[in-house]
């Protein structure tokens, strides 16, 4: 049986997240690493380099392979220290056959397996990704990034000319490939080149570690909606901003309690009745003090997080209205679908992590994009991290 490329590697992905995760944990358990801006601190220079491993194949099967071989080499050696007292003969053979499968075995090349490491890499941010801090964080982008990076962050702000390296375009790939730890350093002490010169000023005694959180999740927020104006599609998952909603007059309960069920959320601007779908549920979207049956909400911060991953936050108000989005089991968003809509089609699948066609002929083009979702979940990796 051929193991896809994509189940060994998130395995391998897994793995030294876990070990690197659990040192972290264990040095800050003996206090040999302190904290710093209110979590532990990887204590080290360099870390795995997972973003670079999915990228190149070739040195992530020979790392597979080599901590294969770490592997059984250990259990031979416990073996040999059981044997050793009885048959001395038979535990130096298996700490030699040990030995050997650890010089034997095809490491990759450090460069590639290794990278730089700061201090918060293993940050997690506390934000929760909701709405609210997606909001909050635009506020911070506008004021503090945007005459750089540009309003919608292609880094052609105003500023970018008198930069020393002309700014990123956040759209692309860079906020998925670093971890969000090492994105938070970045702007909370600056980023500067080979040669030691600042190519971004440190925003740390500017901004307090909430509001580089937030600036966060508005630049993944917003890059998810660029990209999707620029290609036709979500390259690279993004979750539904969490928000509260209300069940037929009920206690609000967070988008992210339903995790594990399908989504549909449909942004409205009056009290149209829409059909329920006993395979999804579906969250409505209400204009401010409007009243509904069902599970909806009246928060602007959802409808502003929504426009922004659709990619009409900037073309007016009413661009968001008829829109609906459905989520997967995991929480990622999958489709869009435009207002107006009537029936659903493969051209609705935003976001898609393998090559299977939607079933031609059923009639219930609902149940195809359902199934081709349930079919290919989202295993999603940024900065080399499984999340």
């Amino acid at each position: 049986m051929v193991i896809p490329d994509s189940e060994w590697l998130n395995a391998l992905l897994r793995l030294l997240q876990a070990a690197q995760s659990d040192l972290l944990w264990l040095l800050h358990a003996l206090r040999l690493t302190g904290d710093v801006h209110g979590q532990p601190a990887w204590p080290f220079a360099l870390r795995a380099a997972g973003e670079t491993l999915i990228i190149d194949l070739g040195q992530a099967r020979r790392l597979a392979w080599s901590l294969a071989c770490a592997g059984l080499a250990a259990v031979l050696g416990v073996v040999a220290c059981a044997l050793v007292w009885r048959w001395r003969r038979a535990a130096a053979g298996l700490v030699l056959a040990a030995v050997a499968l650890v010089l034997l075995a095809p490491w990759p090349d450090a460069h590639v397996v290794l990278t730089e490491a700061v201090p918060t890499s293993f940050h997690q941010s506390p934000t929760g990704f909701t709405a609210a801090s997606v909001v909050r964080g635009q506020a911070v982008f506008e004021q503090h990034c945007a005459a750089c990076h540009g309003a919608d962050g292609r880094g052609r702000g105003p500023g970018a000319q008198a930069q020393a390296m002309w700014p990123p375009d956040l759209a692309g790939p860079l906020l998925w490939r670093r971890a969000d730890g090492d994105l938070f350093w970045s702007i909370a002490e600056g980023l500067h080149d080979r040669e030691g010169r600042g190519t971004m000023p440190a925003f740390g005694g500017r901004l307090g570690d909430d509001a580089i959180w937030s600036a966060i999740d508005f630049m993944k927020t917003q890059g998810a909606g660029q990209a999707l104006q620029a290609a036709g599609l979500w390259p690279r998952p993004v979750a539904v901003p969490d928000f509260a909603v209300r069940c037929d007059g009920g206690p609000p309960r967070r988008i992210a309690s339903w995790r594990g069920q399908r989504l549909r959320i449909v942004a409205t601007g009056d009290g149209a009745e829409l059909l329920e779908d006993g395979r999804l549920v579906t969250l409505r979207l209400t204009a401010p003090g409007q009243g509904a049956e069902g599970c909806t909400s009246d928060d602007p911060d959802a409808r502003q997080a929504l426009a922004l991953v659709a990619g009409v936050a900037g073309v007016a108000p009413a661009a968001l209205t008829g829109m609906q989005f459905i989520a997967d089991r995991g929480g990622w968003l999958r489709t869009r679908g435009l207002p107006g809509k009537t029936g659903w089609t493969e051209s609705d699948l935003l976001c898609r992590t393998g090559t299977g066609a939607l079933a031609a002929g059923t009639g219930d083009g609902m149940g195809a994009l359902i199934a081709v979702m349930d079919a290919e979940p989202v295993r999603y990796v940024k900065g080399g991290f499984v999340h």
